[in-house]
């Protein structure tokens, strides 16, 4: 079993179909995620997107292995360069009409072999802030406001 499984929920004060809407979509990606070479929730679908950490840039090379539209979206996650592959999966739960539950797993970390920017602790930081702060601020408020803080 993996020991360096990340789940991480939020929920949003948003609908579903715009939290979905804000996983998905290439222009809204950009504005609280990564700027991504191109996306699309389709099975097979491959890209990648380049982050920064105290000046190193790492490019993350991803696949789309599930699509269930307004509720799962799955991608493979690997680093040009480095050993590993690891899983992000996002699912979507409807609270109510404007209340969105997102559960964020993140697995596989360990496949990156001890590098010391792909630690747990690295991920999981990254991931608070992004879904913590970006995400929400993006969907409750229409407002872009990227993070950074994962690479």
């Amino acid at each position: 079993m993996d020991k360096k499984i990340l789940v991480i929920e939020r929920t949003y004060q948003a609908p579903i179909e715009k939290v979905w809407e804000a996983l998905t979509n290439k222009e809204l990606m950009k504005q609280w995620y990564f700027e991504v070479s191109d996306f699309k929730a389709k099975v097979g679908f491959e890209f990648q997107f380049l982050a920064e950490n105290e000046g190193k840039k790492y490019l993350h090379k991803c696949t789309v292995v599930e699509a269930e539209p307004i509720s799962k979206i799955a991608y493979t996650w690997s680093y040009e360069g480095y050993e590993g592959q690891s899983l992000v999966t996002f699912e979507l739960f409807s609270e109510d009409k404007n209340k969105t539950r997102l559960r964020l797993t993140h697995s596989g970390t360990d496949s990156f072999l001890s590098h010391p920017d792909f630690e747990k602790a690295d991920f999981n930081q990254g991931w608070s802030s992004i879904l913590g702060q970006s995400l929400r601020n993006f969907v409750e408020t229409g407002k872009s406001a990227k993070s950074t803080c994962i690479k």
